[in-house]
C-alpha cells in the first residue's frame, strides 16, 4: 500500500517575534515493512535545514529562522509503502515467559520496561487496573502475554471514552483515567503503564493513521499515536488502543520513543514577547503505485493556506527592511 501523506503546521504570532528555533520528527522510518520513498520539508519564512538520526533511530529535522516574522509555516510531504503483514496468532507456542526473560537478559529494554514522564505508575492506574481485573506484575505471569495485551488493548477501548481536546499532550493520566475521556496520547500512555508493569518493554509510536470506512473512531486530518511491545518471537507488535485494533498497514509510524515527551512532531521555542495559535492538518491518501511528481496536486485549501503564508513572509521582509 502506497499513502501520500501532507503534515501541514501553522504557527500564528500575535505580534513579530525575533528567532525561532524548531525540531522536527516528521519524517517516516524505513524499517521492516515500511520504507518512506521521498520526503520533503517545505518552511516559511525560507530558512536552511539540519537533520540528524537520535539514539532511537528517528530522523530529526530542526532549522532556525533568524528574523522578524509573525507566521511560521512547515509543510512535510512523504510517500511511504507499507507491506500487508499477517495477523498475529491467537498466542505464542512454548513457555513465552521464559523466552520473553531471555531476550530482556540478552537486549537493552531498560528505558521500554521503567516509568518514563508521562508513564507514572499512579494510584489512580492502580485502582483502574485493579477494577478492570487486568492482571499487573507477576500476577500476569499466569497469562499467555500476547492474549493479554489483546486483552488490554479492548479494555482500554471500552473503558475510555474518546473526546478530541478532552485532555492536552502533556496532560498526566490521572485527568484521562479521572474522567474517563481522552486522545490518542492518553491511551497510549495508560497503555504503556500497564504493559511494562507486566514486565513486558513497550514503546510510544507517533504517526498517521489511514481511515478506512468504520474502522477508527480517532478522527482524519490528525496525527496519530498507538503503542508497540515487544515480544517473544514476534519481535515489537503494534497494538491501537484508541481504536481496538492492531498496527498493520494503515498505520504509518514517524517515530518511536519512551512516550510522547520523545517524540512531538514539532518542538521548538521563539524570542519575542507574543503568544501563539498552532494550526494542524494532515492528510493521507492512498494509491495503488507511487504518483509521477507532476501528477500531485494540493488541495484548495492547502493552495490557500501557503499563499496566506508567503503574504506574510513578505511583510515581515519589507518590515524588517524598514527597520
Amino acid at each position: 500500500m502506497f499513502y501520500n501523506i501532507r503534515h501541514l503546521t501553522r504557527f500564528r504570532y500575535s505580534t513579530p517575534v525575533r528567532e525561532s528555533l524548531m525540531e522536527l520528527r516528521m519524517h517516516p522510518r524505513s524499517e521492516g515493512p515500511q520504507r518512506c520513498l521521498g520526503f520533503e520539508v517545505t518552511v516559511s519564512p525560507r530558512t536552511r535545514l539540519q537533520s540528524y538520526r537520535d539514539y532511537l533511530g528517528n530522523v530529526v529535522h530542526h532549522f532556525d529562522v533568524p528574523g522578524p516574522h509573525r507566521q511560521l509555516t512547515i509543510t512535510a510531504e512523504a510517500m511511504v509503502d507499507v507491506e500487508s503483514i499477517p495477523a498475529p496468532p491467537e498466542r505464542i507456542d512454548g513457555d513465552a515467559w521464559s523466552l520473553l526473560d531471555s531476550d530482556i537478559a540478552a537486549r537493552d529494554f531498560w528505558e521500554m520496561l521503567t516509568p518514563s514522564q508521562f508513564t507514572q505508575w499512579t494510584p489512580a492506574i492502580d485502582e483502574f487496573a485493579r477494577e478492570l481485573k487486568l492482571p499487573i506484575g507477576r500476577e500476569a505471569r499466569s497469562r499467555d502475554p500476547l492474549g493479554l495485551l489483546r486483552e488490554t488493548n479492548s479494555t482500554l477501548y471500552h473503558a475510555i471514552e474518546y473526546v478530541p481536546k478532552s485532555t492536552r499532550v502533556d496532560s498526566p493520566v490521572d485527568d484521562a483515567l479521572r474522567s474517563r475521556r481522552g486522545v490518542c496520547q492518553d491511551f497510549s500512555h495508560i497503555a504503556i503503564a500497564l504493559v511494562r508493569r507486566m514486565g513486558i518493554p513497550c514503546r510510544y509510536v507517533s504517526g498517521y493513521l489511514f481511515h478506512r470506512k468504520n474502522t477508527a473512531r480517532s478522527p482524519e486530518g490528525a496525527t496519530h499515536a498507538w503503542i508497540e511491545a515487544y515480544l517473544p518471537v514476534l519481535g515489537w507488535t503494534g497494538f491501537d488502543p484508541t481504536n481496538n485494533i492492531a498496527a498493520g498497514d494503515t498505520h504509518v509510524r514517524t517515530a518511536v520513543g519512551r512516550d510522547y515527551a520523545d517524540v512531538p512532531p514539532t518542538r521548538g521555542v521563539f524570542k519575542g514577547d507574543a503568544s501563539s495559535e498552532l494550526t494542524v492538518a494532515v492528510r493521507v491518501s492512498p494509491s495503488d503505485r507511487p504518483p509521477p511528481p507532476e501528477a500531485e496536486t494540493a488541495p484548495e485549501d492547502w493552495s490557500q493556506a501557503l499563499a496566506a503564508d508567503s503574504e506574510g513572509a513578505q511583510a515581515a521582509q519589507e518590515q524588517q527592511q524598514q527597520q
